[in-house]
């Protein structure tokens, strides 16, 4: 296998530094993973043993450029973009434009940029997959059924990642890459809030069995956690 020089598989996670990312790392390297994760800055409480910290902001095109060069030459089998953040002030007469186009460039064009940067380490891999964490807040068809969050920034960054992931799937499947568009649930963490209805640990695992069993013919799908597929 693809992975750190000792035959381990390595993923890279954005916002590695709590709530679903940080658990992410922990399962990951719990299964023997090289898992590195990524943040803005080292959590206070660091990480588990073996957790690689690289630094970056996936708003910034600087810092992603500047990781990429850092990991020039090393395969990476998985690539997870799940930093994302929402608008402190939702709502049609009161969000903020620079609100709005600062959800734009971390939660859509930071993991397009990722995916960039990065496309010659997922080459060097052999599970050569992309997962963007994204959000059935941003589906057209199903994203306002049973959901009355008017967070305008975040439902359209969320919207706008979900063709990133299709474009991705038609130019990268040449080299062999899958791309994911994955909705993780209603997830227990700081951005779920207090109401949500699943353990941070239940949808890691879910959203992890679906990377690992993903072939390229899920390239550019939009699933849920546990599978199941969500209409566009």
């Amino acid at each position: 296998m693809a992975g750190d020089g000792q035959g381990r598989r390595t993923v890279l996670i954005t916002g590695a530094g709590r709530g679903l990312g940080r658990e992410l790392a922990r399962q990951y390297t719990q299964h023997g993973w090289h898992v590195i994760a990524c943040g803005r800055t080292r959590p206070a409480q660091g990480f588990e043993d073996g957790i690689e910290f690289q630094p970056l902001d996936v708003a910034d095109p600087t810092s992603i450029s500047n990781l990429a060069v850092r990991l020039t030459g090393r395969p990476l089998d998985v690539l997870v973009n799940n930093a994302g953040i929402r608008s402190d002030i939702p709502g049609l007469h009161s969000f903020a434009p620079d609100e709005f186009l600062k959800l734009m460039r971390t939660n859509t064009l930071g993991p397009l940029l990722l995916a960039r940067a990065l496309q010659p380490n997922l080459v060097a891999g052999r599970m050569r997959t992309i997962a963007n964490i994204g959000s059935r807040a941003g589906s057209m068809a199903e994203g306002l059924l049973d959901d009355y969050d008017d967070d305008y920034a975040y439902r359209c960054s969320k919207a706008a990642l979900n063709m990133v992931c299709a474009q991705l799937a038609q130019d990268l499947r040449i080299d062999g890459i899958i791309v994911l568009s994955l909705h993780p649930g209603w997830v227990k963490t700081d951005m779920g809030g207090d109401q949500a209805v699943l353990a941070v640990e239940d949808s890691a695992r879910g959203l992890r069995t679906v990377i690992d069993n993903a072939m390229l013919g899920d390239s550019g799908s939009f699933q849920t956690f546990d599978g199941i597929h969500i209409g566009w």
